[in-house]
């Protein structure tokens, strides 16, 4: 069955929604300059402990994670900057999942030449994104063109999510791209959220049944 990551939690709260609402895994902010949901060193570990029954993930644009891997014991980690392939099998030397963002602006990606050097570095899979119109990456709440997506991820043979501006309603426009064989997921925030900016259990459930459930049938 297709995962659900929500992306952004900040409290145990948060935790046991996304949990019991059906997402899968969680993603957990630290180096992230400015966002909206960076996490000291000590947060991060505390939550990542108390992620019992979903996965913790580590979102990051830092260049070297390793030390923070360490201390707080995620296992899966999210490149979500420009981070070389080096940067993966450095990682990969430590036995964690690694997924590297591919970033996606209009119809260009600038990872693209470089899909094949992070499979042999030994990227375990790749989340396709789209840039906001002011370069901003993450949370930009914009969709891709599914004939984009399906372009890109055509090159990788390695499994995919899908991040963007998905929401729910969205899933229809979408599932040519769900239909690809390397198709593992989706990946969400600002849909999974409420008007305040806080996490709505509906919308989570409603993105499960959506994305999820509908693609396994």
């Amino acid at each position: 069955m297709p995962e659900l990551k929500v992306c952004g939690a900040t409290s145990a709260a948060d935790l046991g929604l996304l949990s019991a609402a059906g997402a899968d895994l969680v993603g957990l902010w630290h180096g992230v300059p400015g966002g909206h949901a960076e996490l000291t060193l000590g947060r991060l570990t505390s939550l990542a402990a108390a992620a019992h029954l979903i996965t913790p993930v580590l979102v990051t644009l830092a260049p070297d994670v390793r030390d923070v891997l360490a201390v707080s014991g995620i296992k899966v980690v999210q490149l979500h900057g420009y981070q070389p392939p080096g940067t993966v099998r450095a990682l990969k030397q430590l036995g964690v999942h690694v997924i590297k963002v591919l970033h996606v602006s209009g119809s260009s990606c600038p990872e693209r030449p470089l899909i094949r050097a992070y499979e042999r570095a030994g990227v375990d899979s790749f989340l396709v994104d789209a840039v906001g119109a002011d370069g901003r990456i993450g949370s930009t709440a914009r969709s891709l063109a599914p004939s984009v997506v399906l372009d890109l991820v055509d090159a990788v043979s390695v499994p995919f999510l899908l991040a963007g501006g998905i929401t729910a309603a969205n899933a229809e426009t979408f599932a040519s791209v769900a239909a690809h064989p390397m198709f593992r997921g989706v990946d969400v925030d600002t849909g999974a959220r409420d008007a305040f900016g806080d996490f709505d259990a509906a919308k989570v459930t409603a993105l499960r049944r959506s994305w999820t459930e509908r693609v396994a049938a």
